[in-house]
């Protein structure tokens, strides 16, 4: 990007509210304050600077929470930067001082857009429809993991239903993992349920001859 701007605009964006820098092409500082995420009240401070002549809005974020500045700016007719967060970092280093604070690094970024006009990136539709697809593709990511963690917790809900065969020891009586065939009831002292059984059958039937049983 150019660096033949009256004012430069940097913006250290943030989720409630924002920082703004404006310098003169001199250096001069002419606006440095907090500025709330609210379009009435950004596109007063761009115009503004806009008396001193053409603008140049530079941000750290030209998505998601920088997304209203940007727009604001380029309906206000002003061209917009992007200073990466790598830069950003590096550039930090070079100025005095080791507190974080949004009003230094709004600082920075106005700073940054004149003297080194190469590490900007300009904000253009390019870009939007970019952001959009990284968007739409970050969506899809979520749903197949959404759609794979759901196919994964159905498969061990029906596993603990139902489990299916598995190797090991036969049991007595059935298959490995089937169903086991009940014991037969023998008719001794440890089967009660046999012998009464048996008592029954001995009251209420005889044998007859060759075998053939009657009623008494």
């Amino acid at each position: 990007m150019d660096s033949n701007y009256a004012v430069y605009c940097g913006i250290d964006v943030g989720k409630g509210e924002h920082h703004a820098v404006g310098l003169t092409a001199a250096g001069k500082k002419i606006y440095d304050k907090a500025l709330p995420n609210d379009e009435a009240k950004l596109r007063t401070v761009f115009d503004r600077l806009a008396s001193h002549g053409s603008v140049l809005v530079v941000v750290d974020q030209p998505n998601t929470i920088g997304a209203l500045p940007v727009t604001v700016a380029r309906v206000g007719g002003h061209e917009v930067g992007y200073l990466p967060g790598l830069a950003m970092r590096r550039i930090a280093d070079l100025y005095p001082g080791q507190a974080k604070t949004d009003a230094r690094d709004a600082f920075i970024i106005a700073d940054t857009a004149p003297t080194m006009p190469h590490t900007l990136r300009r904000v253009d539709t390019g870009d939007e429809a970019l952001a959009e697809l990284e968007v739409l593709v970050g969506f899809d990511d979520d749903l197949a993991g959404e759609a794979t963690r759901v196919s994964n917790r159905i498969r061990g809900l029906l596993t603990s239903i139902h489990p299916g065969p598995r190797a090991g020891p036969r049991p007595p009586g059935g298959t490995p993992g089937g169903p086991r065939d009940p014991l037969p009831l023998r008719g001794t002292g440890r089967n009660p349920a046999g012998r009464q059984a048996q008592t029954h059958r001995d009251r209420g039937q005889a044998r007859a001859p060759h075998g053939h049983p009657t009623r008494r």
